[in-house]
């Protein structure tokens, strides 16, 4: 048993029922519509890492929120945010949106792609594990990842140690992965929308 399935499983042992279903209660899905732009740095990642693009499946009902599947969203929240210390793509490579798997630092994109290989590892389907761009409240853009489940959507973030339903956030939400396809895009249909890095769809 790996270390984050060992803290996973003793977690969903520990979590008192009541208490548990008080903060995973049913939220919400994101309303998505049409195709999006790929962001510039998801398209270079994929030329890089094209198997973690591939990722095709068929329409399916989202994962079932059980205790097991929430200790595992806190646990892989809680150990990526402790082991990756933020620094801005500037900093490390001299260019912005350089999107990659993180050694010790890394910017938001980076925590989000850690964290949606390591519940991959957990068997949580690709198409449940959604890279999401959002603009925060001082207007700057960030990313995030979303956990789509039957009992709504909830978002993993290196800005806050909770996790939480995505309509419980401050974010605008403009697009994420295709839950069918992680090398597509699609809006999310919350009546707001800035400029970000993107190139055409293909």
């Amino acid at each position: 048993m790996t270390g984050i399935a060992k803290k996973m499983w003793l977690l969903a042992v520990a979590l008192p029922l009541a208490g548990w279903s008080a903060t995973a209660s049913a939220g919400n899905s994101m309303p998505t519509g049409g195709r999006a732009t790929q962001p510039v740095g998801h398209y270079e990642f994929c030329q890089r890492e094209p198997q973690q693009c591939r990722q095709v499946t068929a329409r399916h009902a989202p994962v079932e929120l059980s205790r097991k599947l929430w200790a595992a969203m806190v646990e892989v929240n809680d150990q990526v945010n402790a082991q990756v210390s933020p620094r801005t793509d500037m900093e490390m490579w001299g260019r912005e949106e350089f999107w990659s798997y993180p050694d010790g630092f890394g910017d938001c994109e980076d925590y989000v792609l850690e964290k949606r290989r390591e519940l991959m590892k957990l068997g949580i389907p690709a198409g449940d594990l959604l890279i999401t761009v959002v603009r925060q409240p001082n207007g700057d853009g960030h990313a995030v990842l979303t956990v789509r489940t039957g009992q709504g959507d909830y978002v993993l973030d290196n800005l806050e140690p909770r996790v939480l339903a995505w309509s419980d956030t401050e974010y605008t939400y403009l697009k994420r992965q295709s839950d069918r396809n992680s090398g597509a895009w699609v809006t999310i249909n919350d009546g707001r929308a800035i400029a970000v890095g993107s190139v055409a769809s293909r």
